[in-house]
């Protein structure tokens, strides 16, 4: 594909939406939670394991710390003998209480809805609050980078070997995207991960954007070679 200027990227990814939209909506969560407070929770636990696995394990979560008032006064011991399946359970059961006893002590019992104040929060980074602003409050501030983004961004030429970070490839991203679609392309781009990206065997020839990816073309050259 030849060099892009800024304009001709944009429209690319404008198409790349537009298809994605189609195809998926604007995407569901794959986390199961009832308010900001258990989305919060679910996806600090989400770190290093699946969705799936945090998803059998979290309706008998919350149904015993389902509020921060019963998250901030139940024992690690109680947390983690829940949360054990998931891997680090010692470190997530300590932030998640932390975490819940912050929201008490600091914002009055409320995930706040702002994308600084998120990130004051046990456990929470920049790609957790960024999931929490646009899957709670719909209020997208940025595009949360998780390994499905991360590696599309690359597959898809909006990100170069030298956007080696989460924070480097989402600056790239909001250069190129309008914010109305910061809401949709976690989310869109994690099942798009699952079903077409996958990482180690990408399925470029049954691919709906493979027309226009860099990644996709060279890969279908492959094959007719």
């Amino acid at each position: 594909m030849p060099r892009e200027n800024m304009t001709q990227k944009r429209e690319r990814a404008a198409e790349i939406e537009r298809r994605m939209y189609e195809y998926y909506g604007e995407g569901e969560c794959s986390l199961d939670h009832m308010d900001p407070f258990t989305l919060t929770v679910a996806v600090v636990l989400s770190a290093q394991c699946t969705d799936a696995a945090v998803n059998k394990i979290s309706p008998t979560l919350f149904a015993r710390f389902g509020t921060p008032e019963k998250m901030a006064h139940a024992s690690i011991e109680e947390i983690e003998a829940i949360i054990h399946p998931l891997g680090f359970y010692h470190a997530k059961a300590r932030n998640i209480k932390a975490l819940a006893q912050t929201v008490l002590s600091e914002f009055g019992g409320e995930i706040p809805n702002d994308i600084d104040l998120l990130q004051k929060l046990p456990g929470v980074g920049r790609k957790t609050a960024n999931v929490v602003m646009c899957q709670a409050f719909r209020n997208p501030q940025g595009i949360a980078v998780d390994t499905h983004v991360f590696r599309i961004a690359h597959q898809l030429g909006f990100a170069t070997r030298n956007d080696d970070t989460p924070a480097k490839v989402e600056a790239k991203l909001l250069k190129i995207y309008p914010q109305r679609d910061w809401l949709f392309i976690n989310h869109q781009w994690v099942h798009f991960g699952r079903e077409f990206c996958v990482a180690r065997r990408p399925k470029c020839a049954e691919c709906f954007v493979n027309d226009l990816c860099p990644a996709g073309k060279k890969a279908l050259m492959r094959t007719t070679d």
